[in-house]
């Protein structure tokens, strides 16, 4: 498990300069076509994945899972159904209780339903949209702490996840560190060149001092 100061440290951040920062490093971990459910927060959500899969139900119908109860405070919960959108696997009861239970927030490759309690309560959701029918008898739980696919990305148990209004990214547990350390260097430059307009550069001087056209670029 991370340090917890790992996690607070990269909600000081947000999705764009840790993105660079994995370009950088050479790691895929941009979550396409996630989104919040919630706009316009400013809220950066961080914490370790606890990872669930579901599957298409079979002859003998399962049910879609409790596995809430086991979720630790803090954790994101990533759901892999298949960017499925004709089902939902999250809804008001999941997202009361998780907020109940300190649950970070839900990261779902599909959708979720109930947005009207999700704002009430304040639960940070993001998602590939909204939809009201249910996944039970549509959908079963097949694993749940195993690797699963969110937008052609594993995502393991533990990996970081960080989410905010421009969506969300996995970052590999054993790279954490060291994207981190790389995210913070481009953050510092970039407010350097915030810094240096304001005491009149102009941007291109900014810019070229601090390197900014190649933060992102591949070592």
């Amino acid at each position: 498990m991370m340090d917890k100061m790992t996690f607070e440290a990269f909600c000081k951040l947000d999705t764009p300069c840790v993105s660079d920062a994995l370009d950088r490093l050479g790691i895929s971990g941009g979550l396409l076509g996630i989104s919040p459910v919630v706009t316009g927060t400013g809220k950066v959500v961080c914490g370790p994945a606890f990872t669930v899969r579901y599957i298409p139900v079979g002859m003998e119908k399962k049910t879609v899972g409790d596995f809430l109860d086991d979720v630790p405070a803090g954790s994101i919960v990533v759901i892999d159904n298949a960017g499925r959108t004709n089902c939902t696997v999250w809804g008001d009861i999941m997202s009361t209780y998780a907020a109940a239970k300190g649950v970070a927030g839900t990261l779902i490759d599909g959708v979720c339903r109930d947005v009207k309690v999700v704002r009430e309560v304040g639960y940070p959701i993001y998602t590939k949209g909204c939809y009201m029918c249910t996944g039970k008898d549509r959908v079963q739980i097949e694993s749940v702490g195993r690797p699963v696919t969110v937008s052609d990305i594993q995502v393991c148990q533990g990996d970081v996840i960080l989410c905010d209004d421009n969506g969300a990214l996995c970052i590999p547990a054993a790279r954490a560190e060291e994207v981190l350390t790389v995210a913070q260097e481009i953050d510092a430059k970039e407010k350097k060149i915030l810094e240096a307009i304001a005491d009149g550069s102009t941007l291109a001087e900014a810019r070229r001092a601090t390197g900014y056209h190649h933060l992102q670029t591949k070592v």
